[in-house]
């Protein structure tokens, strides 16, 4: 961090400072809420958890070396500085913001249903051909996790690309007020966290909510594919960039499209080529190898290449960013392990990026194995979503589907019109079941939403793909 002192701290969460006020002029080097992460020179910030209360760890901080503490508690005798605050989270919050106000890098704020993580690398990787970039790390994109996120960004950091999730009206407000982004990016509108939302429409009015703190000369970037974003006109006097993707997917609306995608070829795991075509003043066509399966990453590409111009790139340098592109853990993650190729997509799921991973499953070679679990937070219209999923299975060319969960019983019931299914009752009874099945060639694709801990289920398949090699 750059220029946070104390008494900046105090002041942008309204606390009351308790200590030699001369340490007021310190300034922290980091800001955490895990103990076990606290260096010399942080501040660490007490949350009260389910399970845990922070407040309990303050002593063993200050041993580490913590400049002071944010706590919701009169604290007794303590061994440095703290700052008593109401809200330990709201306080967060206000410091993040105040934080971000004082920075003049560029920042891309990832907003959509599907895909923000993806894209969020896909960014990254393109404005790290310029830039040296700060990104959003693992699903640090809510109310807690964007402020860690915006207060991990250093002097040497040049842009930041920080993803934004939501369940409900009024959160994107609120990262919206804390990351007071240069670039929006909405990569698509679709069925999730129905039960807050209640419908696609719903969804648009809570993810629009990033435009609320859009700066005059900022940038919007919209996927033209999406029948809801394409409504999105004029915000506030900025005209929205848009991509487009010739798939068949849909019909351009005629809005102006910067960047359009075509000539696509599916090379299954080993990624996706397109042309894409740069209109504008600069108007070129570039050969692109995207190296992430899926159609959806041509996707990602287009956002990435709107945003890489938007920042000053050059379309080599955009071109050279979306060829090395990489992916993570839980998110179409490809581990090749003895034989068999394991597509781990399990961090989360909803219907639509569910049948985007069944796409990238049928495009294999060899035996196709889907094991999938519920999708949460659906609404009303959970039981149908689910057996929407299954009968997108049963036409899809899956062979094997195993799957757990209350829900995925009716996603088992559809599958079973085209594929051989087992409906487990538990993950370890799925385990069970499918272990006798794997053979050599098999790529099987593990998804679920994040509750049903699918990261249990590729940590085995990994665990005995290893056995086997030692015993053959």
């Amino acid at each position: 961090m750059k220029g946070m002192s104390l008494d900046h701290i105090r002041k942008a969460c309204r606390g009351t400072f308790y200590g030699d006020e001369a340490a007021l002029d310190r300034e922290v080097d980091g800001v955490v809420i895990d103990s076990r992460q606290v260096q010399d020179g942080f501040l660490y910030v007490a949350m009260r958890g389910e399970r845990v209360d922070g407040h309990r760890f303050i002593p063993d901080v200050f041993d580490k070396g913590a400049a002071a503490v944010l706590s919701e508690e009169v604290l007794e005798n303590p061994a440095g500085p703290y700052i008593l605050v109401e809200s330990c989270p709201q306080a967060l919050k206000d410091i993040a913001e105040y934080y971000r106000s004082t920075l003049a890098i560029p920042v891309v704020g990832i907003a959509g249903s599907v895909g923000k993580t993806s894209t969020k690398e896909m960014i990254a990787a393109v404005l790290e051909q310029k830039y040296c970039v700060l990104k959003t790390e693992g699903n640090f994109n809510n109310e807690i996790g964007l402020p860690l996120t915006l207060l991990r960004i250093r002097p040497e950091h040049e842009a930041a690309v920080v993803e934004m999730g939501i369940s409900d009206f009024g959160e994107m407000h609120r990262l919206a007020k804390m990351a007071r982004p240069d670039v929006c990016v909405m990569t698509n509108i679709g069925q999730c966290h129905l039960e807050n939302l209640i419908d696609r429409d719903g969804v648009l009015r809570a993810k629009s909510e990033i435009f609320d703190y859009l700066k005059p000369d900022g940038v919007i970037v919209l996927n033209g594919n999406d029948d809801k974003l394409s409504a999105i006109g004029e915000v506030k006097g900025v005209v929205p960039t848009r991509y487009f993707v010739c798939d068949g997917s849909a019909e351009s609306s005629g809005h102006t499209y910067f960047v359009t995608a075509d000539s696509i070829e599916n090379h299954g795991v080993r990624g996706m080529d397109a042309v894409l075509h740069f209109h504008g003043t600069h108007a070129e066509d570039c050969q692109i190898h995207e190296p992430i399966p899926g159609l959806h990453n041509i996707y990602n590409a287009c956002a990435a290449a709107c945003v890489g111009d938007a920042l000053g790139l050059t379309h080599a340098e955009i071109c050279a960013g979306i060829a090395g592109a990489k992916t993570i853990a839980g998110r179409t993650n490809l581990i090749e392990a003895n034989g068999i190729v394991i597509i781990d997509d399990c961090y989360n799921a909803n219907p639509v990026s569910m049948k985007a991973s069944l796409d990238v499953l049928s495009q294999t070679e060899g035996r196709k194995i889907a094991v999938l679990g519920d999708m949460g937070e659906l609404g009303k219209d959970e039981r149908a979503l689910h057996r929407e999923v299954g009968e997108y299975a049963a036409g899809n060319g899956i062979d094997l589907v195993f799957c757990t969960g209350e829900l995925s019983a009716e996603l088992a019931k559809a599958a079973s019109a085209g594929c051989t299914v087992w409906h487990c009752e538990n993950r370890e009874a799925l385990l069970a079941a499918l272990r006798p099945c794997i053979k050599k060639g098999d790529t099987i694709l593990v998804k679920a939403s994040h509750f049903m801990q699918f990261s249990e289920i590729v940590r085995a398949l990994k665990t005995w793909a290893e056995e086997d090699d030692r015993e053959s």
